[in-house]
């Protein structure tokens, strides 16, 4: 149940912004940002230690990451395989294809478009973002009946994101510093504890991203304890 904040600029020569938070539980295995994909030279991500595929991954001006979706395909359990390597294909330019994976919400950042590509487990749909600020979580993008959305996406859109350099994306860490006052049990939380609603998820590290032209700057951040706020620390 992560949270992606994502600002696509009017100005395509401007830079997208964008700010991910990890639930996964905290006793399966992961490193942190890094180049671990030698048969992938210039990729750096978020690797699963477990399945060895990326929850956040870049490549020059490329940047995908994943969050969970309800919906698994008609296979058999062992024909099921991990979503992590989506994330790296995304990166080299190959978008999913009847995966046989579980349900996901893949956003896909290149040559200064945006997308998300949702998959149900029976449908596989690509929506390209406009101009403006979009929340994705375990639903549809900008789907108001997720309460985060409802909540935080106004603020997150109305908090500025600009200069050229410095920690651009102090605003929005004080947005995501407001949401954690709620409390990580509550639905609107963006900093979550899923565990009362049955998933052994907790909120556990946020990356910020600049992507033009240029390529992608990706910074990470780890929080204190899993599923609470803790001041974050991009590096």
């Amino acid at each position: 149940m992560c949270t992606v904040v994502i600002r696509v600029p009017e100005i395509a020569s401007e830079p997208i912004r964008l700010l991910a938070v990890r639930d996964e539980d905290p006793d399966r295995p992961w490193n942190p940002l890094g180049p671990w994909w030698s048969e992938r030279p210039g990729v750096v991500g978020v690797q699963d230690r477990l399945a060895g595929g990326a929850w956040l991954a870049a490549r020059g001006d490329r940047l995908a990451v994943l969050l969970n979706r309800a919906g698994e395909p008609d296979l058999p359990a062992e024909q099921i395989t991990s979503r992590g390597g989506i994330v790296l294909d995304a990166v080299e330019g190959v978008e999913p294809s009847a995966p046989s994976t579980l349900g996901f919400n893949l956003v896909t950042v290149g040559g200064g478009a945006v997308s998300v590509t949702s998959w149900d487990g029976r449908r596989l749909q690509v929506q390209d973002l406009a101009p403006g600020t979009h929340m994705v979580a375990h639903d549809d993008v900008d789907d108001r009946g997720t309460p985060r959305i409802a909540a935080w996406l106004d603020a997150f859109a109305s908090a500025p994101t600009s200069g050229t350099s410095g920690e651009w994306w102090r605003e929005w860490l004080q947005v995501l510093e407001r949401s954690a006052r709620v409390g990580s049990e509550d639905d609107r939380a963006i900093i979550r504890d899923n565990r009362p609603h049955g998933y052994p998820t907790q909120s556990l590290l946020a990356c910020v991203a600049t992507i033009d032209a240029r390529g992608s700057d990706v910074r990470y951040a780890e929080l204190l304890h899993p599923g609470k706020w803790s001041p974050l620390s991009f590096w």
